[in-house]
């Protein structure tokens, strides 16, 4: 049996207090919730997935270079970085991959430093203020897409 396509699945600072930290605009799911859900969402797609959070840039450029030669596939929920970094941007352009960028909010419903997005350039997608249920959407969109470029 051929091995499945894996995705990376990386989220930036602050997240790993989902569920505690202002749920009333992030919600009462926790990261590990959201991983499980990515998680049988991708089984179901026929994927395997990496889920990962990191409260340091470097940490994740370091995960997306790695995404380079292991993933067929990349969702990113930046956090902060979101609107900071370029460094990460860099770092995106690099993967050739689909990626699909993945907010629980709508950054474009908040403060006005929310609505640039530096990761947006290099995301072939954007999925946003749709809660936990943007991921599962983002493993949806994915799996299409890893398909869609094995020619099937």
């Amino acid at each position: 049996m051929p091995e499945q396509p894996t995705i990376f699945i990386l989220n930036g600072p602050n997240l790993n207090l989902l569920g505690e930290r202002e749920p009333e605009i992030y919600g009462r799911e926790t990261l590990a919730e959201i991983g499980q859900m990515c998680a049988e969402s991708a089984a179901e797609a026929g994927l395997q997935s990496v889920f990962r959070q990191s409260n340091h840039e470097g940490e994740l450029v370091t995960w997306l270079q790695e995404a380079r030669k292991k993933a067929a596939g990349v969702i990113l929920n930046a956090g902060a970085y979101t609107h900071t970094s370029i460094a990460i941007l860099d770092a995106l352009r690099s993967v050739e991959v689909p990626v699909i960028e993945v907010h629980l909010t709508n950054p474009y419903r908040r403060e006005s430093y929310r609505r640039k997005s530096h990761i947006s350039p290099a995301a072939t997608g954007v999925i946003c203020g749709l809660g936990s249920h943007g991921y599962v959407l983002a493993v949806a969109a994915l799996a299409r897409m890893i398909t869609a470029r094995k020619g099937g």
